[in-house]
């Protein structure tokens, strides 16, 4: 019996030193991310001699050295995961991508089908396999500017009210960082880190707009560089951006309220052919024989769906209006 009792108390000592060396490495870890965070907006700009004009797309390269294809599409894609907000690198994008290529070269392969060569449909599943990493970062980059956009002017209001409270600028960031939910507060909370540790905050303000691809993040820096320059009342124009920013979300509401139907209308054109082929098949599936196997028919299908993909753009186009 006292083994027995000596053995659950060794078990469960050894559980307790587990977790409490769990939870110390957990610790170390969270506290180790949050100072690399807080570097890496730091470390990662490019100098103090960089000039930034706030007024003007950032992607504007006329005055940048000319670097090779390679290094232009290195830059792309760092650039498009970093606005998504995933922890990728460039490294880990490219692997995903191949292995989904290799994936969708493989898939394609074992389909049996003699109408379509081997060699067709492993180029159109590795293309397949290989869109889909970056279809995925590209998600994730509107949704996280349009997270980024509808947080805006609610940031806005609460900096421009504690300023009026009598904060600081840089205490009102700190303030907005931590009560703002992620993604804006997060890119707030490295505008102030970057300043904490010692950056102008005219650099601090330009690597700000260049992390957050948007026109009123430009408006909102450049307001701040004009102040501080020429001098005013800094909570008046942040109240007045926000005002703006909100007028124009109105407008894109009533603008998406009136093209609903052009909407619902590409999408009955574009899904209404795929479901009268879907129903043919499950009702009828020796209906399409003689349309597969003749020339004719598959240049006729081709056609088909070219002119779809054509529709469907064109309507988008019609509809899609920018405010």
């Amino acid at each position: 019996m006292s083994f027995i009792v000596i053995f659950c108390f060794l078990i469960i000592f050894a559980a307790l030193l587990f977790s409490i060396s769990f939870g110390l490495r957990f610790h170390e870890s969270r506290r180790r991310g949050k100072l690399i965070s807080m570097l890496r907006t730091v470390t990662d700009s490019e100098g103090e001699t960089q000039h930034v004009n706030l007024l003007i797309d950032p992607e504007d390269s006329r005055n940048k050295p000319k670097a090779d294809g390679f290094d232009r599409v290195n830059e792309h894609f760092t650039k498009l995961i970093g606005e998504s907000g995933l922890e990728w690198n460039v490294a880990k994008f490219y692997t995903l991508t191949g292995i989904l290529f290799a994936v969708g070269v493989t898939a394609a392969a074992l389909i049996d089908s003699q109408s379509v060569s081997l060699t067709a449909r492993a180029i159109v599943g590795g293309l397949l396999g290989a869109l889909l990493p970056i279809m995925y970062v590209k998600r994730k980059r509107a949704s996280r500017i349009a997270a980024l956009e509808a947080q805006l002017p609610d940031a806005l209001d609460f900096l421009a009210r504690s300023m009026r409270a009598g904060h600081a600028f840089t205490i009102s960031l700190e303030m907005v960082g931590q009560e703002m939910q992620d993604p804006l507060g997060h890119e707030f909370r490295s505008l102030f880190n970057e300043q904490n540790l010692g950056a102008s905050l005219d650099r601090s303000l330009a690597n700000f707009a260049l992390r957050v691809p948007l026109p009123d993040i430009r408006f909102f820096s450049s307001a701040v560089l004009l102040q501080r320059q020429t001098g005013g009342n800094l909570s008046e124009i942040l109240n007045r951006l926000s005002h703006i920013i909100r007028e124009r979300f109105r407008l894109k509401g009533q603008v998406k309220a009136a093209s609903a139907h052009g909407r619902l209308t590409a999408t009955i054109l574009t899904l209404l052919p795929l479901a009268t082929l879907g129903g043919l098949i499950i009702t009828s599936p020796r209906y399409l024989d003689p349309l597969l196997n003749d020339d004719t028919g598959r240049k006729i299908i081709a056609g088909a769906i070219l002119a779809q993909i054509l529709g469907n753009f064109f309507i988008r186009k019609i509809i899609r209006i920018k405010v």
